[in-house]
């Protein structure tokens, strides 16, 4: 395998980078980047784009392997990639190119609030958040789910959560797929994947996942904020979780399933953690009826932890959720593969697009938007690092025309847990975030320092990036005050 650094690559402009097909022979389409000089130093620094190349040869792909500029190492895929295959022309779905989190993604609700109305507040907001949402590995909900329910939620995904009455018709409006994608099937479902979804709806996870309150310190679209009813110093709640166990044995499952569809359809790719299958085959059919299983889970999930937030906010400030004015901006997903319709070479095409650390950002009057979109385009949520801030952006034209209707997910990792555990001091970062007023709670102390800022790109740079690229444009940023991790 060739070292990335030896990755030359052609410079299309300042934010756009290729990979040429003459790369590797059996790339069938090119590479495309989107960095600056600057991230592409850190990007360098793994095998990322050797895996950018790799994508390349599924079949079926069309246009580019496209990477964001949070892009790091992952399995298969990179983190950060976006690959579209052509149904007709047998193109594949790839259980790598959406990852072990299926439907791992973002949630961003505002309220009523000034930093000034909580300042004083904060941090028993802060620890009754932590004691009322379960969070971390195998944690348990108090949400209690039956067996018969489970199934339930595959299907209903946040429909399920209203209808327990763990929110309303708008915050499904609200969401991505209206909260349920369709076409799950609870029988692709191994029992396996059952046992570990189990008792875990409404529970935060670990690692990356957190919930935050954050105060919005920078407003860059003046229309769209006042379309949203954003100002500056306004509080704002972010929840960023997945489909939990459920979701990485669902992945588990199907990529050891789908290991023996490369020599059964005779696919040919560099790395056996490209397994994959053509979308209209039985075993595509059948991970995507699973992946959305996992999908709506994971939708249900931010459902009830928004319904938790929302209780505890009630419980401190003694106002119901709806005069605290905690509605949801928006829900979206960032690992995830959909049926969607594109325009190629003039035609409009059902394509499988692969989102695996990359998030939808449909532009103005795309028809999945509710209407009270239709006229912004798509929010779009990158959470940055508990030290930084983050941002809310919206979708454009130009991503539909270039990236398939996809931008940035984050910041992206630029030190693993292992070498962040190993580099950061606990007890300096905590001084560190505490003068910077940001309350941290976690289920670990080890957590704390694997998330450290430094463990992270800078979002700034990245969400820079998609802005000056067109792909995405900026509405506000936010800073935290209150962290909650898993």
């Amino acid at each position: 395998m060739y070292e990335t650094r030896e990755v030359a690559l052609e410079k299309i402009d300042d934010f756009r980078w290729r990979i040429p097909r003459s790369y590797k022979p059996g790339m069938r389409v090119p590479g495309i980047i989107y960095a600056d000089e600057k991230l592409l130093k850190d990007i360098r620094q793994d095998k990322a784009l050797e895996q950018v190349a790799n994508v390349a040869f599924l079949p079926g792909i069309v246009n580019a392997s496209f990477a964001m500029p949070d892009i790091h190492w992952g399995y298969g895929f990179c983190i950060g990639g976006v690959a579209a295959t052509d149904p007709e022309n047998s193109g594949v779905v790839s259980p790598g190119g959406v990852g072990f989190d299926i439907n791992c993604g973002v949630r961003l609700l505002k309220t009523n609030f000034q930093y000034e109305d909580i300042k004083d507040k904060l941090k028993d907001l802060v620890y009754a958040l932590f004691s009322d949402i379960p969070a971390g590995v195998g944690s348990k909900g108090d949400i209690r789910v039956s067996a018969k329910e489970e199934k339930e939620i595959l299907v209903k995904g946040s429909k399920w959560a209203v209808g327990k009455g763990y929110g309303t018709q708008e915050d499904l409006e609200c969401t991505e797929e209206n909260g349920a994608i369709q076409g799950a099937d609870p029988q692709a479902v191994s029992e396996r994947a059952y046992e570990r979804g189990k008792a875990q709806s409404g529970t935060l996870g670990s690692g990356n996942h957190f919930l935050e309150v954050q105060v919005i310190d920078q407003l860059y679209d003046r229309d769209i904020c006042d379309e949203l009813d954003l100002n500056l110093g306004q509080v704002t709640v972010m929840i960023h979780s997945g489909s939990r166990g459920l979701g990485y044995q669902i992945c588990e499952d199907y990529v050891k399933s789908m290991q023996h569809c490369l020599q059964k359809y005779n696919i040919n790719v560099p790395d056996r953690q490209l397994a994959c299958a053509p979308v209209n085959s039985a075993e595509g059919k059948a991970y995507l009826s699973a992946m959305k299983c996992a999908a709506n889970y994971a939708w249900a999930n931010r459902q009830c932890l928004m319904h938790l937030t929302r209780m505890v906010f009630e419980k401190i400030f003694s106002l119901s959720w709806q005069k605290m004015g905690m509605s949801l901006i928006y829900d979206v997903a960032h690992n995830i593969a959909k049926i969607e319709k594109h325009v190629v070479d003039g035609k409009e095409k059902d394509l499988c697009i692969h989102r695996k650390g990359a998030t939808r950002a449909f532009p103005p009057g795309h028809a999945a938007l509710p209407e009270r979109y239709k006229k912004i385009g798509q929010p779009v949520i990158i959470p940055g690092d508990m030290g930084r801030n983050s941002y809310l952006l919206a979708g454009t034209q130009k991503a539909m025309e270039e990236t398939f209707g996809s931008t940035c997910h984050g910041a992206g990792r630029l030190k693993s847990r292992t070498a962040a555990a190993k580099s950061i001091n606990l007890g300096v970062l905590l001084k560190v975030l505490e003068a910077k007023g940001i309350i941290v709670r976690a289920s670990g102390r080890g957590t704390i320092v694997e998330e450290a800022p430094q463990a992270y790109k800078d979002v700034n740079d990245v969400v820079d990036v998609v802005h000056n690229a067109g792909i995405s444009k900026r509405v506000c940023r936010m800073k935290p005050v209150g962290v909650i991790k898993g």
